[in-house]
């Protein structure tokens, strides 16, 4: 491992639910120079507002978090704002960090940058190796440019830019408007608006058949870190033969009525459970191979309900300004 605490991190997106649990992370783990920048001091979208940035900020290694992100419904009606605003900012970030001399970035991807159909689980080497989910095809292409950047600054110029492929993450912070949200946040607000209404029933999106596997922000955190400190040689070790990505899971999965079923009991709902079979199910199955995580030494330690339990006591607490 190579932890440096006296390094300066830039975390970009640090408000959003992942780079807020990286932030958190490496508090705990001691780091004392964090910089984050709101869109009020720095526009990602922008060229200019991104050089300027670094060129006053005197980086060392950079986490990019930051990312446009919706479910299915947004994915589907939004695809010229899904992969242009996640190319520009990946273009942006990546390149300026290299004009600037930054050695170390951390690229957070999507487990949707797989075929469709990728054999399950789905291991990093499926990459390009199939047609891709046409609900959610511009952001999965934007996110395998963020990859490619990192692994042409890498060949080229000797970087060290890292990439790790989460599955579905859920948590504290996450979005929880009812279009733009995915599945957990927007299942969880319909079901507590359904408890508190006492509602008969609440329909889910879908058959239910799907399998999807899905991860604490707080695991995804702590695993990023992880791979961010890992020394140059063990990471060149473990992502050698081209695939310079690794992904972050669990290793397990469950059907969206599984999820479904517990997000009723977390939330107390009482209704019935209706599947409307009419909207699209996307990908049948998503799940990570995370064998090459596991020997890297870091494994998951949020089990599912607990952690939904804990996403739905910060719901609670902060419903006033969740992102609604």
């Amino acid at each position: 491992m190579t932890r440096n605490v006296d390094q300066r991190v830039f975390v970009a997106g640090h408000r959003g639910m992942v780079g807020s649990a990286i932030v958190r992370r490496l508090q705990a783990l001691g780091y004392r120079d964090i910089l984050t920048a709101g869109r009020d001091r720095l526009d990602l979208l922008s060229q200019a507002a991104v050089q300027r940035f670094f060129g006053e900020a005197k980086i060392d290694s950079v986490v990019l978090a930051a990312a446009k992100v919706g479910g299915i419904w947004a994915n589907n009606t939004l695809p010229a704002e899904f992969i242009y605003e996640n190319l520009m900012i990946e273009t942006n970030v990546i390149h300026t960090a290299h004009q600037h001399g930054v050695e170390r970035l951390l690229f957070l991807g999507s487990s949707c940058i797989y075929p469709r159909e990728a054999p399950q689980p789905i291991p990093e080497e499926a990459l390009l190796t199939g047609k891709l989910e046409a609900t959610n095809e511009p952001y999965a292409i934007a996110k395998i440019a963020g990859i490619k950047l990192c692994e042409s600054y890498a060949r080229q110029y000797g970087r060290d830019y890292r990439s790790v492929m989460p599955t579905n993450l859920y948590g504290p912070n996450d979005n929880f408007h009812p279009e733009h949200s995915h599945v957990i946040p927007a299942l969880m607000r319909r079901f507590h608006e359904a408890a508190r209404r006492d509602a008969p029933e609440v329909v889910i999106w879908g058959s239910g058949s799907p399998l999807r596997e899905f991860l604490h922000v707080d695991d995804m955190a702590a695993a990023s870190v992880h791979v961010m400190e890992l020394d140059g040689e063990t990471y060149a070790a473990a992502t050698q033969g081209g695939i310079a990505h690794v992904n972050v899971g669990t290793g397990t999965d469950c059907s969206i009525r599984e999820l479904a079923v517990l997000l009723a009991r977390v939330t107390a709902f009482k209704g019935r459970l209706v599947f409307d079979s009419t909207k699209p199910d996307g990908t049948p199955r998503k799940l990570l191979d995370v064998s090459r995580l596991r020997r890297l030494g870091w494994e998951p330690s949020v089990a599912l309900e607990d952690g939904l339990r804990d996403t739905y006591a910060w719901f609670l607490a902060h419903q006033d300004s969740v992102r609604h």
